[in-house]
């Protein structure tokens, strides 16, 4: 196998999938060195930045770059690309020796590069996927994506509402619901609720000290409520990569920050930051209406449930979360829960379209001519990838 000295990928990874990632492994296995380009246009839904971080996880060994490429696309007009081409040498910075590819255009776009053409895979024949078919229709194309876009992508939903309420027989009756449906729901996740397993923890230790300790002898600092929301938020983001296109949370970083309050008597705006660091598509607001209080030995504030439940009520509305309140029975509950997620993914992922391209006429590369697609589909930027 032939070896070249530096190496170039370049793409939209709109999203980035297992299509892309063969690429860039293929091309990797092929270089001494080698940069993957990822180029984005200011119309498109995902930032570019996640996009580069997502392949520098992916191929740690390659250096990602990535470039802003708003120039309008024409296959057929040397004037637009060169224009490209002007970002393109700009982002990499330096010679290429070989153009990795599974585009018609490779060839041309290798020979303004002064590159040679590797073409990797043009039929689809290992990995039959398009970043097209994934912006239309994730969910079936989830198995060709990688963990940090599944995380990215996941609808994740949230179970919370005060002591004693149902938080956590509602979510994992909801993950168990998904899981039963198959498919790629199988693997659906479910996160418990951090901050009880550290009130486990805080108990255990007094009573090592004490062993007649109750839970009314712990306390709570202000300082302890940032690391249980910290640790929620991690638990979350790891489930969310492993798992299906819907998770299921008992509480969150966004709750954490009304239980600092139930303890301390105020706000934490350090929990409020590492809330607002993650996205969250439904909140799910168990009323403690109709469901009496046990007491577990973690609990001892049957009382501030009323208060609890309108908090927690006032903050989502002032956040301008999506959310339901619940009520009624476990089977009330539960069927209300999955309309509301059932509504929610129905709704999809609306992706932005990426700028089409006018690919009508035969595109001229070298002393070869290539048909290209109709300008009905919007297939990408010219030394992108088009259907991948």
């Amino acid at each position: 196998m032939k070896r070249h000295g530096h190496g170039l990928v370049l793409g939209k990874f709109y999203p980035p999938h297992a299509g892309h990632h063969h690429l860039v492994r293929t091309a990797q296995d092929q270089c001494e060195r080698l940069t993957v380009l990822v180029c984005a246009a200011s119309v498109e839904s995902v930032p570019l930045a996640d996009r580069v971080a997502w392949m520098r996880e992916a191929h740690p060994g390659a250096e990602v770059v990535g470039a802003v490429d708003d120039i309008p696309v024409d296959l057929h007009d040397p004037a637009v690309w060169e224009a490209h081409m002007a970002i393109f040498r700009r982002a990499v910075g330096r010679r290429v020796d070989a153009v990795f590819t599974s585009e018609a255009y490779g060839a041309e776009l290798a020979r303004r590069f002064g590159a040679e053409e590797v073409c990797v895979d043009p039929d689809r024949t290992l990995f039959p996927v398009s970043g097209t078919a994934v912006r239309a229709d994730p969910v079936r194309n989830w198995e060709f994506l990688g963990p940090a876009v599944r995380a990215a992508l996941t609808r994740r939903i949230v179970v919370l509402g005060a002591e004693s309420t149902g938080t956590t027989t509602l979510s994992r009756a909801l993950a168990e619901h998904w899981r039963g449906r198959g498919g790629v729901w199988a693997k659906t996740g479910w996160v418990a609720e951090y901050g009880r397993q550290y009130s486990e923890e805080r108990l255990a230790a007094a009573r090592a000290a004490d062993p007649a300790a109750t839970w009314a002898q712990v306390s709570f600092a202000p300082a302890e409520f940032p690391v249980i929301a910290r640790r929620q938020d991690a638990e979350e983001e790891r489930a969310a990569r492993l798992g299906s296109p819907v998770l299921f949370c008992d509480t969150d970083s966004f709750a954490t920050g009304i239980w600092h309050e139930r303890y301390t008597g105020a706000r934490s705006a350090e929990v409020e930051r590492i809330a607002a660091t993650t996205r969250r598509d439904l909140y799910l607001l168990t009323d403690h209406a109709d469901v009496p209080f046990e007491d577990d030995g973690l609990r001892d504030g049957e009382e501030l449930r009323p208060w609890m439940t309108g908090r927690f009520l006032a903050e989502l509305e002032r956040t301008g979360k999506r959310f339901l309140v619940v009520r009624g029975d476990r089977a009330t509950r539960l069927a209300a829960a999955v309309a509301a997620v059932d509504g929610l993914l129905a709704e999809g992922w609306q992706f932005a379209d990426p700028l089409p391209e006018r690919v009508a006429e035969p595109v001229r590369v070298g002393k070869q001519v290539r048909v290209g697609k109709s300008s009905g589909e919007p297939v990408g930027k010219p030394a992108g990838e088009r259907s991948r």
